[in-house]
């Protein structure tokens, strides 16, 4: 059972919170204006695959409970947000605060039920340490989905960049059979079903209304997701739409470059996998002779 001291410094810190949060709430608001504006650009709105759902109505509780947190909370709560990676992994910002709440309050209350777990099964635990508990893990947790996000963003760089190699070469084939730059780009991005050359397309599609040329287009997407590839194809072809020239070694060399880049990253990793595999053999071996050196060093020592 708690003494009276931890549930006196129990209520003094639950009326203290109250207190800070009550002056927190009535405090005028003091935005960031960097923040406003950019959350105002164009350049920076929901995610282009997530108009249709949007205009549907169709937003999750995830998404509601960002929207609300992006309403309350000071824009320095969040922290860096991932910005390039969430919009290659085509997730509103929205959503992603949302996540962050919800994956905090998860932290909030998990230290607690388990205190109350270990209370019924008759071991008690003290107020303090469940306390903390919350504070730490809601702080671990609201990280979580930055992690996530940038995890999940690397392998989709990568799966993009051995699309990217496939969609070069099939540019490089439709420019060698005549087609002129946008024709070898659109009818590139229609062979592949995958979501790399889907978002390609997207992209290529819309610069029949928008007024870009589809090199403009491609260097656009390319710093939106952090993709150095994508923005040197999009200058090899700016090359042959604006300046006539054959552009069709100089695509394949860059696809055989990016195909030798990836096969030294595989290597690599293969090697590193190679080295940590060879770390339990060695302790291994390290408990072997310990073990044919252990009798006859006791032996010594019983000797003297």
């Amino acid at each position: 059972m708690p003494t009276g001291l931890q549930l006196a410094i129990l209520a003094g810190g639950l009326v203290g919170l109250g207190v800070a949060l009550i002056v927190w709430r009535l405090t005028p608001a003091d935005p960031d204006l960097g923040d406003a504006l950019n959350r105002l650009s164009p350049n920076n709105t929901r995610p282009r695959g997530d108009l249709g759902q949007a205009e549907a109505g169709g937003t999750d509780a995830r998404e509601r409970l960002g929207l609300w947190g992006m309403k309350t909370l000071p824009a320095g709560a969040w922290g860096s947000v991932p910005v390039k990676e969430l919009a290659i992994l085509r997730i509103p910002v929205s959503r992603f605060y949302g996540e962050k709440l919800m994956f905090a309050g998860l932290g909030l209350l998990a230290p607690p039920l388990l205190a109350t777990f270990f209370t019924l099964l008759r071991l008690p635990v003290p107020v303090v340490i469940p306390v903390i508990a919350s504070l730490g893990a809601a702080v671990v947790f609201f990280f979580l989905p930055d992690y996530n996000a940038r995890d999940d963003a690397k392998k989709a760089r990568a799966e993009f960049a051995r699309a990217l190699g496939a969609y070069i070469d099939l540019v490089a084939l439709e420019r060698n059979s005549g087609a002129g730059p946008r024709q070898a780009m659109e009818a590139a991005a229609d062979v592949g079903d995958s979501w790399v050359f889907r978002r390609l397309g997207e992209e290529l599609a819309r610069t029949r209304w928008s007024g870009l040329t589809p090199w403009d287009a491609l260097r656009n997407l390319a710093d939106e997701l952090g993709l150095p590839e994508l923005q040197d194809l999009a200058d090899i072809t700016r090359l042959s739409g604006e300046e006539g020239a054959q552009i069709y070694s100089n695509l394949r060399a860059r696809s055989a470059g990016m195909r030798a880049a990836m096969l030294g990253a595989e290597k690599a990793k293969a090697n590193e996998v190679g080295e940590r595999m060879s770390i339990p053999m060695s302790l291994l071996g390290v408990i072997f002779l310990a073990i044919l050196v252990a009798p006859a060093l006791l032996r010594v020592m019983g000797d003297t």
